[in-house]
């Protein structure tokens, strides 16, 4: 696997594919620089080897240009991020952009106009990854939330390369992050999955129960299991269309000899809503009218004693409707009890969209091992997928 340590920059141009799509406000400011952050130390190797970096990414999904989605919003936190000067050229591809190139010094960054702003980008066209290709000397691929797609600038473009292309350093952390926990872990192996549907994560769990020793089922998907196993869930959320499969993965996980963890009280409310009345019942008793939006406090025992045997943990979906306090606070025992584990020796990996948000706003972000930047890329991983933006480096 080529690196960042396999180059020397010094008077090269580097052009790097980071994923800079982070959401602004309605005064077009960053709200969230984590992406831009998680780019910064590729930039800086760089940067310090004596060689320049021509930044490219997607903001958004624009149709063809349109300001608000224009990437000049982001230049001032980029340079509040990264700490020098970055300049911005109005167009990706073209003369614009192939000037401001040539005239680009070593120890300079500059960033390029929103990729999406082409339709040929995300159509993964030949002849506009070649033009982006022209634009710097050495490919590097730091995006990992679009690295599962086969669009011109996150893999198209690395043909153009030969030799001369490998990944950032953000990219390869997500390799080696997700590597660990599916190939190289160690025992025991957790698997805690959430969030609302089974449907979403079929494929995941299927992937997986080879190469995990305990699985928690938490989140919304919990009551279709129960419900699968004869318990009434009430309004839970509940996919009764996919019962059958909830019990063929809970024979396949025995037969594997995977223990499976599925809460058994959970936080009931009489309404999908902060203020609803609540009360803590036995989860296959869950009356009509009452639906449960977190898991109880027995289950929380139960998960803490379940992460704290383990050594090798992987965390993707909330407990719960975090978003909502009253039944937040499953989702904050599990990230405490994660937080121990992880002090205590275990490798421990978050991702996947809602367990990010949940790590970030409860302040575990710094005490887990590893937090994962891409929702879809990582679940497409954990099924066992080849990512293209990860292939086209390989090959």
């Amino acid at each position: 696997m080529k690196t960042l340590n396999d180059f020397n920059f010094k008077n090269k141009k580097a052009i790097i594919r980071v994923d800079f799509n982070v959401p602004l406000n309605d005064k077009f400011e960053v709200t969230d620089a984590t992406r831009i952050e998680a780019a910064k130390p590729t930039i800086i190797k760089i940067l310090e080897d004596g060689g320049s970096c021509v930044l490219m990414s997607h903001l958004g999904r624009p149709k063809e240009k349109q300001e608000e989605f224009s990437l000049k919003h982001i230049v001032s936190k980029i340079i509040d991020v990264i700490g020098c000067n970055v300049k911005f050229v109005e167009d990706c591809v073209g003369e614009k952009a192939e000037e401001a190139v040539a005239n680009l010094e070593d120890g300079e960054i500059l960033l390029l106009e929103n990729l999406r702003f082409y339709e040929e980008e995300t159509k993964g066209d030949v002849a506009f990854a070649e033009k982006l290709s022209k634009l710097g000397d050495i490919y590097v691929n730091d995006a990992f939330g679009t690295a599962h797609r086969a669009h011109a600038s996150t893999t198209i473009i690395a043909q153009f390369f030969d030799d001369k292309k490998c990944f950032g350093n953000l990219l390869a952390q997500e390799i080696e992050s997700i590597d660990k926990v599916l190939n190289n872990s160690e025992k025991p192996v957790l698997a805690i999955l959430g969030g609302a549907k089974v449907s979403s994560k079929i494929t995941v769990i299927e992937n997986i129960l080879d190469k995990v020793d305990h699985l928690i089922i938490g989140g919304g998907m919990s009551f279709t299991f129960i419900k699968a196993q004869g318990g009434n869930v009430g309004d839970s959320i509940c996919e009764d269309d996919k019962m059958d499969l909830a019990l063929n993965i809970l024979k396949q996980a025995k037969e594997k000899g995977v223990q499976v963890h599925i809460p058994i009280d959970v936080v009931a409310a009489d309404d999908f809503s902060n203020d609803a009345n609540t009360q803590i019942l036995d989860i296959t008793q869950i009356p009509d009218g009452w639906q449960g939006l977190d898991a109880g406090p027995k289950s929380r025992e139960i998960f803490n004693d379940v992460v704290n045997k383990c050594k090798t943990i992987l965390w993707n979906g909330p407990l719960g409707v975090f978003e909502m306090e009253t039944f937040a606070n499953g989702t904050i025992a599990l990230g405490h009890s994660i937080e121990k584990a992880t002090k205590n020796g275990a490798f421990s990996l978050v991702g996947g969209g809602d367990s990010v948000a949940a790590v970030k706003q409860f302040g575990f972000a710094d005490k887990v091992s590893y937090v994962s930047t891409g929702g879809g890329a990582m679940l497409e991983m954990l099924e066992g997928k080849t990512l293209p933006g990860i292939q086209a480096i390989l090959k």
